[in-house]
């Protein structure tokens, strides 16, 4: 898998990542199978583009979360998560699966 660098992400690209990665039950690799970047890239994104406060508030919940975030850690009663707008983002292929 190639992965993309900030520079090379459209804003929109951007504005879904940070959306999946505010949501709770959508876990890491499913914004890298999509958009190609790391869980650290997915940090970097966050925190470049949201308020300071906002961010820590994110880190934290990530923090305390992480068996959420991340598909090997996650409980079994976990199932995978679809939010209700998915199948109206246009180029989510995860939802076309």
């Amino acid at each position: 898998m190639q992965f993309k660098n900030q520079m090379e992400l459209a804003e929109a690209e951007i504005d879904r990542i940070i959306e999946m990665a505010w949501e709770d039950r959508t876990p890491f690799e499913a914004i890298m199978l999509q958009f190609g970047t790391t869980e650290a890239m997915v940090i970097g994104i966050m925190r470049s583009n949201l308020k300071r406060s906002s961010f820590n508030l994110w880190r934290k919940r990530v923090n305390s979360k992480v068996s959420s975030k991340h598909l090997k850690k996650r409980r079994e009663e976990i199932s995978r998560f679809r939010c209700s707008r998915q199948r109206q983002i246009s180029g989510n292929k995860i939802s076309k699966r």
